[in-house]
């Protein structure tokens, strides 16, 4: 059994449902619907097939769309694991950063190239960390201030979830500089992040410690995970290659405005509304989201 709730123009769930339940009888999907009770949508609780032929009917019928596919009953996760650029922010940090330097072109195009998993993560981001040698860290918190802003929805999503009783972690390929502030401002309870070195008030072009790479932003939510123990729901949130591991090892990995690897490798994504889509897909009723 697979269940998937979708949130899409009503108009068109409306002209188009009867053909999409048609069209998934005839590849072997039993499928029921019923409205959501908790936004503009519809859950199908279908028999047979699998969740990728599912996912493709529906995101060619609907899209833009929020879609989550589970193989069980959908509840409330008990740990959110989330991505930061790009996700609970509207920017790239490194991008922004680069701006300041007058190389933002340079080093943008390697992080829409590592995004897209077109190359190695570890390599991309030292070779960008590297350009940015010489940069004062003044401009580190000019850019906090006039760059850096929450996603719509992110502080509802976040703090919604935690008086649910889930744990928060912001785990980013980004810097704790910049991670840290966005943690605090957002209400996430743990932060893991690369951390850029400073030496004399300058960048050095290096990093300090280890790598948050793709492996340690998977290998953070299965520990966390643990640590609630077994069977523990978890929910992960991104939007790139670097998150896609995370994304699959979680209960419900949701791709944000993702990429297109990201996308097809999550269990539904947030492409039509803001953050609080992620609510209305785990279905919490809207007089029940904590509004900061």
């Amino acid at each position: 059994m697979l269940i998937a709730r979708l949130i899409a123009d009503q108009t068109s769930l409306s002209a188009k449902l009867d053909s999409v339940v048609a069209e998934l009888a005839g590849q072997g999907m039993q499928a029921k619907t019923s409205p959501l009770a908790t936004a503009s949508g519809i859950e199908l609780v279908v028999e047979g097939g699998n969740a990728e032929a599912l996912s493709a009917v529906l995101d060619a019928a609907f899209a833009p769309s929020d879609m989550l596919i589970a193989d069980q009953p959908i509840r409330i996760p008990q740990l959110f694991v989330s991505d930061m650029d790009s996700t609970m922010i509207a920017a790239e940090c490194i991008d922004e950063l680069a701006d300041f330097a007058g190389l933002k072109p340079q080093i943008a195009a390697i992080t829409e190239r590592a995004m897209q998993g077109e190359l190695d993560f570890e390599s991309a981001l030292r070779e960008r960390v590297l350009l940015l040698h010489g940069l004062s860290e003044g401009a580190i918190a000019e850019c906090l201030a006039t760059r850096i802003t929450a996603m719509p929805g992110a502080k509802v999503l976040v703090a919604t979830l935690k008086a649910k009783g889930c744990k928060t972690v912001l785990v980013t390929g980004g810097f704790h500089q910049f991670a840290d502030p966005v943690a605090e401002e957002l209400g996430f309870e743990l932060v893991v992040a690369n951390r850029l070195e400073v030496a004399d008030g300058a960048l050095t072009g290096g990093l300090v410690g280890g790598i948050t790479d793709s492996g340690v932003k998977r290998a953070v939510l299965l520990e966390e995970a643990a640590r609630i123990g077994e069977g523990a729901v978890t929910l992960a949130t991104g939007d790139g290659a670097n998150d896609i591991p995370m994304l699959i090892a979680a209960t419900y990995g949701l791709a944000y405005s993702a990429k297109p690897k990201a996308r097809a490798a999550a269990d539904g994504w947030v492409d039509r509304g803001d953050l609080t889509g992620v609510l209305e897909l785990l279905g919490v009723p809207r007089d029940e989201w904590v509004w900061e």
